[in-house]
């Protein structure tokens, strides 16, 4: 059995206190001086992050009820730092049987090709006639790959640096470094144990606001992250919707400094689903979702555009 040292959950003064079960941002006494927010304790620190991550996992629970359209852009470019080449692809997230589908409409312009949309319909076939069986599977490796989410008070040792405002929203600035002896589980866990940086939790509902993270060790994966290397750097940022769910808007990989690429995805035109029961059976409805602005100033109504 392989033992892990559990992570910890530090403020910038350093320093580890015993962990317990205590109430935690309790009021202190009437002669003491408030105590500023940027000299928490460990304890608060880690409830920060535990609060963090149930809201997170309830707005990944709720972005199965969002459509929207997906940009993901490449660049390639020479010695010199110039575009050499590029591509970009658009993609809609659609719904069939109550399964989000991600539909590929436009590569560089152009429609997909006549080989990619005959996948795209074999695969939207088949999951118009996924079977109960086949519908298990898939939520159970849905729920695999989403579980390492619960690694991360373990895994990471967490030190409150400071507080920024992103987008007019409060927020903490916390620094993430890997726990010694961390070896995260499932497939994302082990990508994610070879990650560390930055990652900025609202403050008032803790929604994650934006991660900026470094590779410390390369590793590989599926798809154009084929091979990730040591100093690539990726980020990612979510907006808080009206409804209170944060759902992501921009996600940016770019590798190591000498292998000359990025991408870039842009998530927009969010809609809310709901389905309803009538006399003619389910009807699905769709209600155009506004990110919640300070103030109360929301922008929307939007749409899915191509």
């Amino acid at each position: 059995m392989i033992s892990r040292r559990k992570g910890k959950i530090r403020n910038e003064n350093g320093g580890h206190h015993p962990r317990s079960f205590d109430p935690l941002f309790a009021q202190s006494s009437g002669t003491a001086a408030a105590k500023p927010e940027h000299h928490l304790s460990d304890l608060e620190v880690r409830q920060i992050v535990l609060r963090s991550i149930d809201a997170t996992e309830r707005s990944w629970a709720e972005r199965d009820r969002y459509l929207y359209t997906e940009r993901d852009e490449g660049r390639y470019l020479d010695a010199n730092g110039r575009v050499k080449s590029g591509d970009v692809d658009i993609s809609k997230i659609t719904f069939v049987n109550d399964v989000p589908f991600e539909q590929l409409v436009e590569h560089n312009g152009r429609p997909p090709s006549a080989e990619v949309q005959r996948r795209q319909a074999e695969k939207l076939d088949k999951l118009k006639r996924e079977t109960g069986q086949e519908r298990a599977a898939r939520l159970r490796e849905q729920q695999e790959s989403r579980s390492f989410i619960r690694e991360v008070p373990e895994g990471f040792d967490f030190q409150l640096v400071g507080e920024e405002v992103v987008n007019g929203r409060p927020a903490y600035v916390l620094r993430a470094t890997r726990g010694a002896g961390y070896r995260g589980h499932g497939t994302y866990g082990k990508m994610m144990s070879k990650v560390e940086g930055k990652l900025w939790v609202d403050k008032q509902d803790y929604g994650w606001v934006k991660v900026d993270g470094e590779v410390a060790q390369p590793f590989s994966m599926g798809l154009f992250l084929a091979h990730v290397l040591r100093d690539s750097h990726i980020t990612m940022e979510q907006a808080r919707f009206d409804d209170g769910f944060w759902m992501p808007t921009r996600a940016k990989y770019k590798r190591a400094p000498r292998s000359f690429s990025s991408r870039v995805t842009k998530l927009t035109g969010y809609w809310l689903t709901l389905t309803i029961n009538c006399n003619r059976g389910p009807h699905l409805l769709c209600f155009p979702a506004s990110i919640d602005r300070p103030n109360n100033t929301k922008v929307g109504p939007v749409c899915v555009t191509t």
